[in-house]
Order: structure tokens, then C-alpha cells, then sequence
């Protein structure tokens, strides 16, 4: 089966634990290279991020569980990248 080289995350979290720890945490998950996480939405009680994950041979339900296990939850898997290498997106006329 192919490996996970990329995955991009919405995740619903509370205001604790900060995103900073959030990533840190995240960042510390074995075969996890690089998290990038981004703030797109506060409410009073919680925050919409995006959280952006590289690596070699990332476990997905190991980064659910950390998600989960920081009092957050998984909205949806907007991407995932495996195979031999990553591959960006490109614009193709459809795209707005």
C-alpha cells in the first residue's frame, strides 16, 4: 500500500491547547517531517484550523488520535498525497 506524504486536515479545536502546541504535538508524531497550521476561524469557544502534515509514511489514525486526544476533532480530509513523490496542485481553467 502506498504511503501518506501529505495530508491536509480541517479540524475543529478549543481555545486550549493553543494551535502552537497542537502542532508541536503534531510535529512530534513519528514519520511526521513538517505541520503547518493555519487559523481560519474564533468563535467564543472554539477555533476552525487547517492543519497541513508532511512526511514519509504518515499513520492517520495516529494523527486522529492526537487530534482527539488534544480535545479536537477531524472535519474532513480536504487532501491526501501518497506514492513516490508529492505533487502540487496546479490551476486548470475550471478552477476560479
Amino acid at each position: 500500500m502506498s504511503k501518506i506524504k501529505r495530508i491536509v486536515l480541517d479540524v475543529l479545536k478549543p481555545h486550549e491547547p493553543s494551535m502552537i502546541r497542537m502542532n508541536q504535538e503534531l510535529s512530534d508524531l513519528r514519520d511526521v517531517e513538517s505541520v503547518n497550521t493555519t487559523l481560519y476561524e474564533v468563535d467564543e469557544k472554539v477555533e476552525n484550523i487547517k492543519i497541513t502534515l508532511v512526511g514519509k509514511d504518515i499513520d492517520y489514525g495516529q494523527v486522529k488520535e492526537k487530534i482527539e486526544g488534544l480535545g479536537g476533532s477531524v472535519h474532513s480530509v480536504d487532501e491526501v498525497v501518497s506514492g513516490k513523490e508529492l505533487i502540487d496542485n496546479k490551476k486548470t481553467p475550471q478552477d476560479k
